[in-house]
Formats: structure tokens, C-alpha cells, sequence
């Protein structure tokens, strides 16, 4: 893989860290829902928002 830019280094830094504070406030939420059906929403959220974090680190490596 080419090497990135450092402007490119800093927009992924900025994306991860977006998705990993989505991903904490989504699993948040779904513990503290008491609808199982809202529970089920924030907890598919949480793990779309790792899913995304964890494909965009793999340009990190």
C-alpha cells in the first residue's frame, strides 16, 4: 500500500475517534433503554460504529 498523507493520517485519527465515542454513547444508551426494541437500535448502532472504526484502522496498518 502507498503511504499516506499526513493530512489523510489526521482526517482517519479524526474519523476512529468519532466512531469510537459513537460506538461508547450507542452502547450507553442501549443499557440504560428499557424498550427492548430501542435497546435493539442503540446496540446495532454500537456495532455498525465498531464495524466502521475497525475497518477504517485497517488503513493503518
Amino acid at each position: 500500500m502507498s503511504e499516506i498523507s499526513t493530512l489523510d493520517l489526521q482526517n482517519l485519527r479524526h474519523l476512529i475517534g468519532g466512531y469510537d465515542t459513537t460506538h461508547e454513547k450507542m452502547k450507553t444508551y442501549a443499557e440504560q433503554a428499557d424498550d427492548s426494541q430501542i435497546k435493539q437500535f442503540f446496540e446495532k448502532g454500537a456495532q455498525s460504529a465498531m464495524d466502521n472504526k475497525q475497518q477504517l484502522m485497517k488503513f493503518l496498518q
